[in-house]
């Protein structure tokens, strides 16, 4: 797999559209919180998602997604940001999300998602087709668990 960093911001919170759900930063962790803690929630194709072990900053996990499992390791900075480092597997390399919450104004709020693949992953020809249609496939699960706090936040599930 080619070495790429692609990165991207999700407003949370925009006071031009007042018909769109504010979510405080607390409710924002919160829902990063249970992204880490549930994370069959938040993405239809899991079949089961195992904790392995879990400490007052990081859970290591089990992701199993049919025809392949994932192991990980999310370590979180309460009200900061969560990170996601992958373990490598046979068909793919190690690697790492960041999810970061930015608030550079009291009524802007947003969540940067960084992946990351260290330099020394192993390199294979690919195309810029293939790299953008990874990106956009990003941007849609991104935008998929956004949309899945916001329900949570609509529920009363986030405080």
């Amino acid at each position: 797999m080619q070495a790429m960093r692609f990165e991207h911001l999700v407003q949370i919170n925009d006071p031009l559209v007042p018909l769109l759900d504010t979510l405080t930063r607390a409710q924002l962790w919160s829902g990063l919180a249970l992204f880490a803690h549930e994370p069959m929630r938040f993405n239809p194709v899991l079949e089961d998602a195992r904790v392995i072990s879990q400490g007052a900053d990081a859970i290591e996990r089990e992701l199993n997604f049919g025809t392949h499992v994932v192991r990980d390791r999310v370590t979180l900075a309460t009200l900061r940001e969560l990170t996601i480092a992958i373990e490598p597997g046979t068909r793919w390399p190690a690697s790492r999300l960041t999810v970061r919450i930015e608030e550079p104004s009291n009524d802007a709020l947003f969540l940067r998602f960084v992946h990351e693949w260290p330099e020394d992953a192993p390199r294979t020809e690919l195309d810029e087709q293939t790299i953008g249609m990874r990106e956009q496939a990003y941007k849609l699960h991104h935008l998929d668990i956004v949309a899945r706090i916001r329900d949570l936040g609509r529920g009363g599930l986030l405080g």
